[in-house]
């Protein structure tokens, strides 16, 4: 059951993806643009995102429960970090200069086009390079034993 709904779940957010427009990338730079010619179209996406996500993760966190009864848990709240910082400052910088975000970029990968093959290849790259640091900064020091 749970591949399923996390396959209507990306079924549901590709679709949205398409009919917003966020797949190409000259909407969205258009809407990055707020000092030239700004184009506010993705801000109705947004709302509407928000509208609809707002009360079921309002409903979670009052403890509601899935549609087969199973609890639901959200990750617990943590403070700014400089890791989240600088994740959040890598991916405005690499969605501000190509336009691309990584969900739209695996959508444009089906229509094979080098922008997104770029892109797709350097995420993968950087998100493979955040999991090894942070494996290791989090990875366990050895204690030694005494003979």
């Amino acid at each position: 059951m749970s591949f399923l709904t996390a396959f209507l779940a990306g079924l549901l957010f590709g679709a949205g993806l398409l009919v917003s427009g966020m797949y190409n990338p000259s909407v969205v730079l258009g809407f990055l643009d707020v000092a030239g010619a700004w184009n506010p179209a993705l801000l109705f996406t947004m709302a509407g995102a928000l509208a609809v996500a707002a009360p079921v993760f309002l409903y979670a966190r009052r403890g509601g429960h899935t549609v087969r009864g199973e609890r639901i848990e959200l990750p617990p709240r943590t403070g700014v970090t400089a890791q989240l910082v600088s994740g959040a400052a890598i991916f405005g910088l690499g969605w501000g200069l190509s336009g691309i975000c990584p969900g739209p970029a695996l959508l444009l990968l089906t229509g094979a086009s080098a922008s997104a093959i770029v892109f797709v290849v350097a995420m993968a790259i950087g998100m493979t390079a955040a999991f090894y640091a942070t494996r290791r900064t989090t990875a366990t020091v050895p204690t030694r034993t005494a003979a």
